[in-house]
């Protein structure tokens, strides 16, 4: 699943519960913020995402956030 997320072109395909099986796997707090919000920490870093809906699978822009978040916490394929 990280290598997903790193992948070239950004993936359209991934869906929201194997990201945060992921982040669990990695370590990471998850958090229940109100409305679709998804509160993370890993590795000292924190961030807020909102869970897709109606669909089950997470955005581009979603896609690279969620890059960017794990680059700052040092979590990389």
């Amino acid at each position: 699943m990280l290598q997903a997320i790193f992948d070239e072109p950004v993936r359209s395909d991934i869906e929201w519960k194997a990201i945060e099986a992921m982040l669990v796997a990695a370590g990471a707090e998850i958090g229940e913020g109100s409305g679709s919000r998804v509160r993370i920490a890993l590795n000292g870093v924190r961030a807020v995402f909102h869970r897709p809906h109606p669909r089950k699978e997470t955005d581009k822009g979603t896609v690279r956030s969620m890059r960017r978040f794990l680059e700052s916490a040092k979590v990389t394929p």
